[in-house]
């Protein structure tokens, strides 16, 4: 492609390839497939069931790029694997197995989080230096079975946006062994708070208690020795909602009973919601970001004007 902007399809679902279209795989530089699992220290593909669909897809656009990543939220074993010499081996070494069995491209790790015991799985203060090591080892095995193919498979990572992920880990060091950063700045609202708000707003409002956003999301990132060029920022086909949320302000900044849970998709967005059955579209200038009120629910989400600015 003449074009040097990355651009990815978030994480496509194994049982969505079917229907990832020709004109949709064009539009595409890059796309992780989601999950691989981590079974006792190795990546396992074995519940994957349409990977035959990646040939299709290389076929839409020869130039696509595809990758398996690897975790996801809730998803542990990165820990325990990356503890040990011979549990990093074996990791790395399936990572190469993957790549034998399936036409990827590379291999994306979404480890939520090192050194932190989110959603129930294993954490240590050691993953910080394991993580590193863990890449490292990742890094020589790709590196090697790219020379004996005369290719380059790359090596990716999705990481939290806020503070907390630089905390757990050393970026000033792993990101030479990464070919890109992918910086989950969605659900930077929502799960965890009973705030309304914007959950993947390029910019802060004025008055808003979270300070986290994409721009300082990057600045984060960039100032803990990460080259921006190997800076992926994200963005969200799906929505965050509040409800029962008071009516002032448009339902922003406004607290609620309980916290944002997942919203429509921008699909389901578009036909039944955005200025729809009483839901009426509200723009940030401050922020860049858009949301959706009634009265009652609030509602938030990237569109097409978010997404260009």
């Amino acid at each position: 492609m003449s074009s040097n902007k990355l651009i990815l399809a978030g994480y496509a679902g194994d049982s969505v390839l079917p229907n990832v279209t020709a004109e949709d795989a064009k539009k595409l530089t890059h796309l992780n497939v989601a999950f691989g699992h981590v079974k006792n220290d190795r990546i396992t593909i074995d519940h994957l069931q349409n990977l035959s669909q990646l040939q299709v897809l290389k076929s839409y656009n020869p130039e696509l790029l595809i990758l398996l990543s690897v975790g996801g939220w809730s998803a542990g074993g990165f820990s325990e694997a990356a503890s040990t010499a011979e549990g990093r081996r074996l990791f790395a070494e399936s990572a190469v197995r993957v790549l034998e069995t399936a036409p990827f491209d590379g291999i994306d790790l979404d480890w939520e989080y090192p050194c932190y015991s989110e959603a129930g799985i294993a954490s240590s203060p050691n993953d910080k230096q394991n993580f590193t090591l863990l890449l490292k080892e990742m890094r020589e095995v790709l590196d090697a079975k790219g020379q004996a193919d005369g290719r380059h498979y790359l090596l990716t990572i999705a990481a939290g946006a806020d503070q907390y992920y630089i905390d757990g880990t050393e970026m000033d060091v792993i990101h030479s062994y990464l070919d890109f950063i992918q910086l989950m700045t969605y659900d930077m609202r929502g799960g965890f708070q009973t705030l309304t708000g914007h959950h993947t707003n390029l910019y802060t409002s004025t008055g808003d208690l979270f300070r986290i956003s994409v721009d300082s999301s990057v600045r984060l990132f960039a100032a803990a020795g990460v080259p921006r060029e190997k800076i992926v920022i994200g963005a969200a086909f799906y929505s965050r909602m509040w409800k029962d949320v008071p009516n002032t302000n448009n339902g922003y900044l406004q607290m609620a009973p309980g916290s944002g849970g997942y919203g429509p998709d921008y699909t389901k967005l578009v036909a039944e919601y955005i200025n729809k059955n009483g839901f009426v579209r509200h723009w940030d200038e401050e922020a860049k970001s858009t949301y959706l009120y009634d009265g009652h629910s609030f509602i938030t989400y990237d569109d097409p004007e978010s997404l260009t600015h």
